[in-house]
């Protein structure tokens, strides 16, 4: 299935969930929204590769950001490219390893230093100081891309 016709435009709407799975890699379909975007010349406020959240699938699987972005760029579906990700990582996952990993990256909340802490905190006020039930980063990814294209929190 090619993107040609779905190529996702970051200035008009947000990427996936990081919570949605695909080969039950969460963030992996966010990855790719982000790699087609950057590739098409919209990924707006975001940033694909190995900073940020995406250093986390790339370093469990063993790629580097941009052989997967020359991948994304052959105009691949999401099957395609997870096929070639299978083929490709240097640190092949069972599927139990990525359930694991998974499910740990769902529940993630910041680090007990008290910098990290604060810094979440911060974040989350800047949508809503009242917003208690913001305490992952999944949460925080999801509350940003909402209020980014005009949600209020």
């Amino acid at each position: 299935m090619s993107t040609t016709n779905s190529i996702t435009d970051l200035t008009q709407r947000p990427p996936r969930s990081p919570r949605v799975r695909l080969g039950g890699y969460v963030f992996l379909p966010r990855i790719l929204d982000k790699g087609r975007a950057e590739l098409a010349g919209k990924l707006g406020e975001y940033r694909y590769g190995a900073k940020r959240m995406d250093r986390h699938f790339f370093n469990f699987v063993g790629l580097e950001p941009d052989a997967l972005k020359n991948e994304i760029a052959k105009g691949g579906g999401d099957l395609e490219l997870l096929t070639w990700i299978q083929a490709n990582a240097k640190t092949p996952r069972q599927p139990w390893e990525i359930a694991a990993w998974s499910e740990y990256h769902l529940r993630r909340t910041p680090d007990s230093d008290h910098e990290t802490l604060t810094d979440f905190a911060e974040e989350v006020k800047k949508f809503n100081p009242n917003r208690e039930d913001i305490n992952t980063w999944f949460d925080l990814l999801d509350l940003d891309d909402y209020c980014s294209f005009g949600g209020k929190a």
